[in-house]
């Protein structure tokens, strides 16, 4: 067995795990470089116009997207479409449709529960609703994005090239659902049904071949809860003006302390848009080429 086996496949690509530790490396390298260069440039820009910004998720998009450049198109040699992030990613279709099923996905099952008493609507102090929803997706947005260049950007590329694409899908989402343990109320349901979310947006990610249709099913979903619901996100109330969601029913169906999406209804709403995107054609992403690394 020679060194080259150890490093390459027989069709002269970089196994696996090289790919991926070339990946870590460019991210602690990015976010060395977006901690000190980048952050001060967005703090100083958004305080000027008064916009309040995820700091944290926005240095971890930039250190992403650097890591990305480095590991995809300089180690690997690939074009952007093999991480589901090419010209064609950015298909209208692609783009709405995974828009809409993110926030019907969410949108539906509570209300729902709010139709048959689970959740209820309660008066909130008043404030702008609306100056809350613009502020809640420029808080967003970053921090879906991070997730999902992070768990369905080049990683799921690269295990997917390695195992297939299923088990890249559930590889990424059993790590995607464990880093939510440290979320305020967190417990294995909230994590199991954060491990489903994940397999819905992979599933997302292959079946458009687009990156951002996955990250704006996940902002949408988020959004709605948040941004038009007034309610919890993975735990953590982001903001509460003119109303509120209170839980009135029990915690297996409205996900308790946890919010809407830990309920066994946003479960659901979850498995029928997987279905719906396993049922399509693929979408054109390069994932899933097993050359045994």
């Amino acid at each position: 067995m020679s060194a080259g086996w150890l490093l390459r496949t027989a069709s002269g690509r970089w196994r696996s795990p090289w790919r991926l530790l070339v990946f870590v490396v460019a991210l602690v390298v990015g976010l060395i470089v977006a901690q000190s260069l980048f952050a001060p440039l967005v703090l100083g820009v958004a305080s000027a116009v008064g916009l309040r910004l995820s700091l944290e998720s926005t240095v971890l998009c930039v250190a992403l997207a650097l890591a990305h450049l480095a590991a995809l198109r300089w180690f690997d040699g690939r074009p952007w479409r093999d991480a589901g992030m090419g010209g064609g990613s950015w298909r209208p279709g692609a783009l709405v449709t995974g828009t809409l099923t993110g926030a019907l996905g969410i949108g539906i099952p509570i209300l729902l529960l709010v139709g048959i008493g689970w959740l209820a609507l309660r008066s909130a102090p008043d404030g702008s609703s609306m100056a809350l929803a613009l502020r809640l997706l420029a808080f967003l947005a970053p921090a879906a994005l991070w997730e999902e260049l992070a768990f369905r950007g080049y990683p799921l590329t690269v295990l997917a090239d390695a195992v297939g694409a299923r088990i890249a899908v559930v590889a990424t989402s059993m790590v995607f659902g464990l880093i939510h343990l440290a979320n305020p109320g967190a417990d294995w349901r909230a994590v199991g049904l954060v491990t489903l979310a994940g397999i819905w947006l992979g599933v997302v990610r292959l079946a458009t071949g687009s990156l951002w249709a996955a990250w704006l099913a996940h902002l949408a979903w988020n959004w709605t809860m948040a941004g038009l619901w007034h309610a919890p996100v993975s735990g953590v109330t982001l903001g509460i003006v003119d109303w509120r969601l209170d839980d009135a029913g029990p915690d297996w169906a409205t996900g308790g302390k946890w919010g809407p999406e830990g309920g066994a209804f946003a479960a659901l709403g979850m498995l029928c848009a997987t279905s719906w995107f396993a049922a399509r054609p693929r979408g054109g992403a390069r994932a899933g080429h097993n050359d045994k690394q």
